[in-house]
């Protein structure tokens, strides 16, 4: 044996193996141990088991009036849950019962009269009989039935000797069942000490057998265990002498094919390395290629991007710019008119309210010019000035104030600092994106004020449909406007306590195109429909660096909050 090869170490000792050999005689002995104990063990718990059985024989049988408790107590069962009852039934479940009490009563009598004089007799301090399961007619529970002695029990180490006897007596025709409970204590002081005394005399003689048996069982197979440890060792040395030969003869061998097998093995790295650089090459071209067809499909989807928000702008713009314009141009004879009628009225207040008429339409011809100038370029190409957002919507409030509370039912407010908030952008495009969600919010009050109509119409009853009725035609719609500042931004809410909107259409809600108005007939006679509100918004802000959040649930209202970066007031700020 070289130092080249050392003899390796012992194997450890296969226990488990021999745990399997000695398994029979290891549960033998089990058996007899436990056989043994439990005999023991009896033979210590006889008396007391005795007493329990004399004390359950005098319960069951003892007869006072003829018949015993489990016969007295299947009796007032069966009257309490009989089906057919007389006029006397309460007085005879009150009799039965009474002849249970008395029965209890003349059982410890004697028990408790001979308690000094008759040393085997019990000290019975209750008896408890308790209904489980059992109901009379009504569907009440029994009440337990018992007698407890007026002696007092006894307490320090006496209460130990306190034995309780709880077994159940069954009831026929009855699902239920009776337990009956007895606490006694025998009162024969000399025989209890005996018995303790005989429980640890059983103790010590199982101990006594019970430790040299377990000492004797761990000798032998711990010599068992050691007999068959050195033979293992035999047997291991003389395969290990065999082995070590073995691997004499085998190493000359071993060596000539370790270096055929590097030789063999330097010309495998080689190909795999000639076919590694080929591969590493392949899927450098490759990837090559895929980055070029990537930019191209970039560069053709901006491309297409770009030509479709151009073409959205321009359908939109020819589109409103055409209603814009149809309607200036209906409003050119009104005006010729209102000017003729103004020159003939001869009475003051006419002619001031005819004044009040073109001023209106004088205003809604400056809108529709400021329309006309907004739709006529895209939202990309804005005219960026200083804008006081609060001052804009103060003025978007005293614009549609009067329409709202008037035509809309609704009732319009702004909570705006008076102090003027500047941001950078157009003021055509912030002022129809405001109004946009206005007219959104608007639309919102008239959902929820016909859903609240047609729940009332959907009550059966016709005093509850009136009320709720007339709740609904009085329901008013809020709209509330709020801007605050907040850090290096600005917010603007716009709030209102109309339909809400479900998760679905807060996601779509601002695609083009997407609406839930269209083909309505809610929304006739108002610009709905057509899925380019909000749409509009999202691009305004875009192009404004602004974001915008949206918070909404079904009936409870929806809130608009957008954002803006705050800009530095303008040398010579104007009226916005």
């Amino acid at each position: 044996m070289t130092a080249a090869n050392p003899i390796p170490e012992a194997p450890p000792l296969a226990v488990g193996r021999y745990m399997g050999r000695l398994a029979p005689l290891a549960v033998l002995w089990a058996v007899l141990v436990g056989l043994l104990g439990w005999l023991l063990y009896t033979r210590a718990l006889w008396s007391e088991e005795s007493d329990r059985a004399n004390v359950r024989e005098w319960l069951d049988n003892t007869r006072i009036f003829r018949k015993t408790l489990a016969e007295l107590v299947r009796e007032y069962v069966e009257l309490l849950t009989a089906e057919n009852r007389g006029i006397d039934h309460a007085e005879r479940v009150t009799t039965k019962r009474a002849e249970i009490d008395e029965h209890l009563r003349a059982l410890v009598e004697p028990t408790r009269m001979y308690g000094s004089q008759l040393p085997l007799f019990p000290n019975v301090y209750s008896i408890e009989i308790e209904f489980s399961g059992v109901t009379n007619r009504d569907g009440e529970a029994l009440p337990p039935i018992g007698w407890t002695s007026p002696k007092p029990r006894p307490g320090g180490p006496a209460q130990e000797q306190l034995r309780t006897l709880e077994y159940q007596t069954p009831l026929p025709r009855t699902p239920g069942t009776a337990t009956v409970r007895c606490i006694y204590q025998l009162h024969s002081f000399n025989r209890i000490q005996k018995q303790q005394d005989e429980y640890r005399f059983w103790q010590m003689l199982a101990a006594a057998i019970l430790v040299p048996t377990m000492l004797i069982a761990v000798y032998l197979v711990g010599r068992f265990l050691r007999r068959e440890r050195l033979r293992e060792l035999e047997k291991w040395r003389a395969a290990v002498e065999a082995e070590h030969r073995q691997r004499e003869l085998l190493a000359a061998q071993v060596e000539r094919e370790l270096m055929e097998r590097h030789l063999l093995e330097t010309r495998v790295k080689q190909q795999e390395a000639e076919r590694a650089t080929e591969e590493l090459t392949r899927k450098l071209l490759e990837q090559e290629l895929e980055a070029a067809k990537l930019a191209n499909r970039a560069a053709e989807a901006e491309r297409s991007a770009l030509e479709m928000r151009s073409q959205l702008y321009a359908s939109i713009g020819i589109m409103a710019g055409s209603y814009a314009h149809n309607i200036k141009n209906l409003l050119v004879r009104p005006n010729d008119l209102l000017t003729r009628c103004m020159e003939a009225a001869r009475d003051h207040e006419q002619q001031q309210m005819l004044a009040e008429v073109k001023n209106t339409l004088g205003t809604v011809t400056e809108r529709l010019q400021q329309i006309l100038r907004t739709v006529r370029r895209d939202p990309t190409n804005a005219e960026i000035t200083h804008v006081d957002l609060n001052a804009l919507v103060r003025e978007t409030q005293q614009t549609w104030m009067d329409m709202g509370r008037e035509k809309w039912k609704l009732t319009l407010q702004a909570d705006v600092p008076s102090e003027p908030a500047y941001i950078t952008g157009d003021l055509s495009h912030l002022q129809q994106a405001i109004e946009n969600l206005l007219f959104n919010a608007r639309d919102a009050t008239f959902e929820m004020r016909n859903y609240l109509r047609d729940e009332a119409k959907r009550e059966t009853d016709p005093a509850i449909r009136k009320k709720k009725l007339l709740e609904a035609a009085a329901w008013r719609g809020e709209v509330w406007l709020r801007t605050r500042e907040d850090g290096d931004h600005i917010l603007l809410e716009v709030r209102d306590n109309g339909i809400g909107m479900t998760d679905e259409v807060r996601r779509n809600c601002l695609k083009t195109h997407f609406s839930t108005k269209r083909d309505n007939a809610l929304y006739e006679g108002y610009s709905a429909g057509m899925g380019l509100g909000l749409s509009f918004v999202a691009m305004v802000l875009d192009h404004h660096r602004a974001t915008l959040e949206i918070e909404s649930a079904p009936l409870h209202g929806t809130t608009f909050r957008l954002r803006f970066p705050l800009a530095a007031s303008p040398p010579q700020a104007s009226d916005h």
